[in-house]
């Protein structure tokens, strides 16, 4: 049987590489000055991430829109690998509205894959209960294929909302989603990790006092130079460690050599945040004994 183990540090924490972005990468290859990049170009950027990234990473997250065969072969055996099974409802350049499940990823799923990751938008619409519904099966599918389940709720305000307070949605979401028992629940940093210390740690107990299951942290809407804080003040009020892609590489995107600067300004990020994990993250093994 499949554990955490399985995409975990030694330690019981996670320190995981996101780089199962599909548009949205092409888009940061614009915004980097270096136009629309053919397909290629994305697959062979991620292959350079899983390779110089992969050794230091508990476990990286891949899509198979992009190469698959050759991100995957790019991940060391002692990465677990995390496969994305969420159909992406993405106008070009813009964000993703919506999700459902990749019925082709799942049923073909390829040798070797530890984990399977649904990015699921959670709004207060009349959506709300498919959603929940959505987040349901998807646990159940990775239950049936012996693999990890790796849930990413992202909250969204509704068009009706004039007073939206993404923390309290986050912490809402939370309550909702982390009752379905997903083997790993991946949640959006509490404050977009601004504010003090003493602040990021309140947001983090209070979102930790919201969850049924260990929990990660993402990097997406933090500013990169805060994303190590925001994972320590997480850690030490209850997360498990982080699966992240922009905080590590996005400043990396567009660069004429993309490996060596990969090697001189990824690595060392991921290798400190790693021993942030160690330092302070919670086992997922202490949620497997509460």
């Amino acid at each position: 049987m499949t554990t955490l183990d399985a995409i975990a540090r030694t330690s019981g924490g996670f320190a995981m590489v996101a780089m199962d972005q599909r548009e949205s990468l092409r888009h940061m290859f614009d915004l980097a000055g270096r136009g629309r990049p053919e397909d290629e170009v994305l697959i062979d950027f991620k292959v350079a991430v899983a390779e110089e990234l992969g050794p230091f990473a508990s476990g990286f997250l891949a899509d198979r829109q992009f190469g698959l065969a050759r991100v995957s072969a790019a991940v060391p055996p002692s990465t677990g690998l995390i496969i994305a099974v969420d159909a992406l409802d993405q106008v070009d350049g813009g964000p993703v509205e919506d999700t459902g499940l990749d019925e082709e990823a799942l049923d073909e799923l390829p040798a070797g894959v530890d984990a399977i990751k649904l990015l699921l938008i959670w709004r207060r619409d009349d959506r709300r209960e498919a959603r929940v519904a959505l987040a349901s099966r998807f646990v159940a599918e990775a239950r049936a294929r012996g693999v990890l389940s790796v849930l990413e709720p992202v909250v969204r305000a509704a068009p009706d909302e004039t007073d939206f307070d993404a923390d309290a949605a986050i912490r809402e979401a939370a309550r909702e989603l982390s009752a379905l028992h997903p083997d790993l629940y991946k949640s959006q940093v509490p404050m977009a990790g601004a504010g003090t210390e003493a602040e990021q740690r309140r947001a983090s107990v209070a979102l930790n006092e919201c969850m049924s299951g260990p929990w990660v942290v993402l990097s997406q809407g933090v500013e990169r130079e805060r994303f190590a804080d925001a994972v320590r003040a997480a850690c030490q009020e209850g997360a498990s460690g982080f699966l992240a892609g922009r905080a590590l590489w996005s400043d990396v995107v567009g660069h004429a050599d993309v490996r060596s600067q990969l090697r001189a300004r990824s690595v060392d990020r991921l290798k400190a945040l790693a021993e942030v994990v160690d330092e302070h993250a919670r086992s997922w093994r202490e949620w497997s004994r509460a």
